[in-house]
């Protein structure tokens, strides 16, 4: 989903999107997708998760980054098939701003979800200019953490 082509031979480049479209629309059957993203979400936390538990990891640990990519990139496998505009982009905030516009997801949680991935991801950047690491205190982006968990049951828990 998140492949695209950076410079090359425009026919190609032609080809290349034609073939990731083909693949992002697939009908897909939305109960197996939706467990097959949040069992691997779930491996990837118990490898990648933050070692720290007194620590909040922006990217890996539950509520951060990586969730917020999963969420996007499930609701794009799963209504892409229906509505294929959805495969325009590869990031995730216009990958919401998508989702809203296309009546997938709504406004306001779309905008919530935009704001906590901007907040987190400027954290990070931040934190890496400075030679540090991706982590915080467990009290910063509780606000965000909250949001995204919910969110997460919502897409990727509830049946």
């Amino acid at each position: 989903m998140r492949a695209r082509v950076v410079y090359g031979d425009p026919q190609l480049t032609s080809q290349f999107d034609a073939i990731r479209r083909d693949i992002m629309t697939l009908v897909r059957d939305g109960k197996t997708l939706q467990t097959d993203v949040r069992e691997m979400r779930e491996k990837m936390r118990a490898h990648l998760g933050n070692k720290h538990r007194d620590r909040f990891d922006i990217k890996a640990d539950e509520g951060g980054i990586t969730d917020i990519e999963f969420i996007t990139q499930y609701l794009v496998l799963r209504y892409a098939h229906e509505k294929p505009k959805l495969t325009r982009w590869s990031d995730n905030v216009r990958i919401l701003e998508l989702l809203a516009q296309n009546d997938i997801m709504d406004e306001q949680e779309a905008l919530a979800l935009t704001r906590a991935y901007t907040t987190l991801r400027d954290e990070l950047h931040h934190l890496a200019l400075q030679e540090l690491p991706g982590h915080v205190a467990l009290e910063h982006f509780d606000a965000e953490r909250t949001l995204v968990r919910d969110s997460w049951q919502k897409w990727l828990v509830a049946e």
